[in-house]
């Protein structure tokens, strides 16, 4: 994952280390359909959507204006994804589900062969969600500098 070796999440906290990890994720999401690697795009982009909404939920004032209803489990990212929809953090343009079944398929491993992925137009619908959150627009200088390793170790997928 693009984080690792970067930052110590622990020491960062519960605010900050998802933030920091949300950001060097979208960041590395980036980087890697640049270089081919949708899979890892995919993934990484995942994992920076959900540090994104966990580090929303980590600020207290944030997290008591939701409406939470029974059944509502915040340690389940689709659940939590239609909390902030519900509660207006989010305005429900992206389509959630389009984002799961790309996990399911990256974990699967079944985009190899003739998948196409509009990499850039996935990234324009998705953006807004950071946006919204609060993540994004975000000066990547303010980022600990990449490493090559990980682009290095695996071909394109």
């Amino acid at each position: 994952m693009p984080h690792f070796g970067l930052i110590d999440e622990d020491a960062l906290g519960p605010v900050e280390g998802p933030l920091m990890r949300a950001k060097l994720h979208i960041r590395g999401a980036r980087r890697r359909f640049e270089r081919g690697q949708i899979t890892d795009g995919i993934l990484a982009l995942y994992d920076a959507l959900c540090c994104a909404m966990d580090w929303y939920i980590a600020v207290s004032e944030r997290r008591e204006r939701l409406k939470i209803g029974p059944g509502d489990d915040l340690l389940n990212d689709e659940k939590l994804y239609r909390v902030l929809v519900r509660s207006g953090v989010l305005d429900g343009s992206f389509n959630y589900e389009e984002m799961n079944t790309l996990v399911i398929k990256s974990l699967d491993k079944d985009l190899k062969g003739s998948f196409t992925f509009d990499w850039r137009g996935f990234m324009k619908k998705i953006e807004p969600v950071f946006t919204e959150l609060g993540v994004m627009p975000f000066d990547e200088s303010t980022l600990p500098e990449e490493r090559p390793e990980p682009f290095l170790k695996r071909p394109a997928s």
